[in-house]
């Protein structure tokens, strides 16, 4: 039993850190080297785990000779251009000023009915309403409408506003104090207590959430008592 469960353990944290190398992508975002290699790690990580005569190490090697090879092909990838459309691939334009690329369709085998099904999700009743769409590697489908049939901007309006969005700072995260980020505002603990005095608190403790924006605007959320 505690066998079967250390290897269990050794095997997830391995792929864990396997899917942190590969960066943060989500499954649908993945590309093909990398949805491959997803598989691949995943089915070489059951064998181990199910059949204790296999030794740990031939799940542990093939692994770790997947991840070195990724990581080396996208270092590569990263300095070739032609090496990197031909693992990743190269965006397609399926409509082009609102006519449908008919021959891109059928090369990347991409039918009519996901098209429209893609464009109604993305709140387009029909092909007439889009200049641009392009069928990207991770197989999203990003859409430029015509200028006519976007939403106006402010700019378009003649409206001058302000720029007021900011991006808020954690400081307290469920009672923790992150000390990384309060150094990094340029404050101190003799300011967060001053703070924690403001909204009738004792200690960080209390607090849920406690962020600073770059407006200097403190938002408190104090922690629920349990009933």
């Amino acid at each position: 039993m505690m066998t079967a469960f250390a290897r269990t353990v050794i095997l997830y944290f391995l792929i864990m850190i396997g899917l942190r190398v590969m960066g943060k992508r989500q499954i649908g975002e993945l590309e093909p080297s990398e949805l491959v290699l997803t598989m691949m790690i995943s089915d070489l990580a059951t064998v181990p785990m199910q059949d204790f005569g296999i030794p740990l190490l031939a799940g542990v090697i093939p692994i770790l000779t997947l991840l070195a090879l990724s990581m080396l092909l996208s270092q590569i990838s990263l300095h070739n251009l032609r090496f990197r459309s031909l693992v990743c691939g190269t965006p397609t334009v399926l409509i082009r000023r609102g006519k449908l690329e008919q021959s891109a369709m059928q090369k990347n085998r991409y039918t009519l009915d996901e098209l429209l099904e893609e464009l109604r999700g993305q709140g387009f009743s029909g092909i007439e309403d889009v200049k641009y769409a392009v069928l990207e590697n991770s197989g999203q489908l990003s859409v430029f409408p015509w200028t006519a049939c976007q939403p106006p901007t402010a700019q378009q309006l003649g409206l001058r506003l302000e720029d007021d969005v900011t991006l808020p700072v954690i400081l307290i995260n469920d009672g923790r104090v992150l000390r990384k980020n309060l150094i990094a505002c340029g404050r101190d603990d003799a300011w967060l207590q001053n703070q924690l005095r403001h909204h009738a608190l004792s200690s960080p403790e209390e607090v849920f959430l406690l962020t600073l924006d770059e407006q200097d605007a403190v938002f408190c959320v104090k922690k629920e008592t349990a009933p």
